[in-house]
């Protein structure tokens, strides 16, 4: 009898231990971040992450939602996220405008770059600027493949054939994927297509594919990334004050420090843009 009773107490000390451990995870404040597939596709989410969840001593974890630029708008527009990070400054300012979101802040940039085939069949590598690039495509008729989901990166493209002076709905050879960057490098890759990338995604999916950058370095490639928490007059439910600690983390020295020292194959993918106090 008294071993039973020893081996029951000995049982109950040992679910309560595992239920105070399991109570630790369950009792942590679920951040509900909806970003670009780009965060998520170069890695960074992924380096970033765990960090600021150490500084938050565990108490608020992170459940990202990693879709295209205006769908995660339109998460927070509802009230399905507690933050956006995105990279659109014309619609996060609308986003914030129309007060559905607050303490829009600056974090970090890259850029744009434009792949195709090694052969460069329409011969832009070296050309003027980017809309000449886009214009040669059009006019040779080549392939390109388009992300064709209203992302950051398809908003960017949009802008680029508007300049260049061509509705590429129109145009023979241009073929949207309906999807993430990284679905979209692997079907120009396919296809031996030109396609509009952001660097981090394509330097963390370079060794996977055969596609090579042929243009980069113009200012139209420019590349911003801002974040902002879901209103909660609005949304009274969001986790406000767990948001702006993560914006205030992420645009903290700390935060930025860790962007800048973020490489792949020995390129930085991103540039701190946060004003430091």
């Amino acid at each position: 009898m008294r071993r039973t009773i020893i081996y029951l107490i000995t049982l109950l000390l040992l679910v309560a231990t595992l239920s105070c451990s399991n109570g630790t995870v369950e009792d942590a404040i679920i951040l509900r971040m909806a970003s670009t597939t780009s965060t998520q596709n170069s890695g960074l989410t992924d380096y970033l992450f765990p960090a600021f969840e150490k500084a938050a001593d565990g108490k608020i974890k992170i459940e990202l939602i990693a879709v295209g630029t205006g769908k995660a708008l339109k998460l927070g527009e509802r009230g399905d996220a507690d933050l956006v990070f995105v990279h659109a400054p014309e619609l996060e300012e609308e986003f914030v405008r129309k007060g559905f979101g607050v303490n829009r802040s600056p974090v970090m940039h890259n850029d744009f770059v434009i792949l195709g085939p090694p052969a460069d069949p329409a011969s832009i590598k070296g050309k003027g600027p980017a809309i000449e690039a886009f214009r040669d495509i059009a006019e040779q008729k080549r392939l390109f493949v388009s992300r064709g989901d209203n992302s950051g990166t398809h908003i960017k493209e949009l802008s680029i054939w508007e300049k260049a002076g061509v509705d590429p709905r129109g145009m023979e050879g241009y073929i949207e994927a309906g999807s993430g960057m990284a679905a979209t490098l692997r079907v120009a890759d396919e296809k031996e297509a030109y396609t509009l990338s952001d660097r981090g995604t394509y330097l963390n999916y370079r060794s996977r594919i055969e596609l090579v950058i042929l243009y980069q370095s113009d200012p139209v490639l420019h590349n911003p990334y801002g974040i902002m928490a879901v209103n909660p007059e609005r949304f009274p439910h969001v986790h406000y004050k767990e948001a702006m600690r993560f914006i205030e983390w992420i645009t903290s020295s700390e935060g930025q420090a860790l962007i800048a020292s973020y490489k792949k194959h020995g390129e930085q993918l991103f540039f701190p843009d946060a004003q430091q106090p």
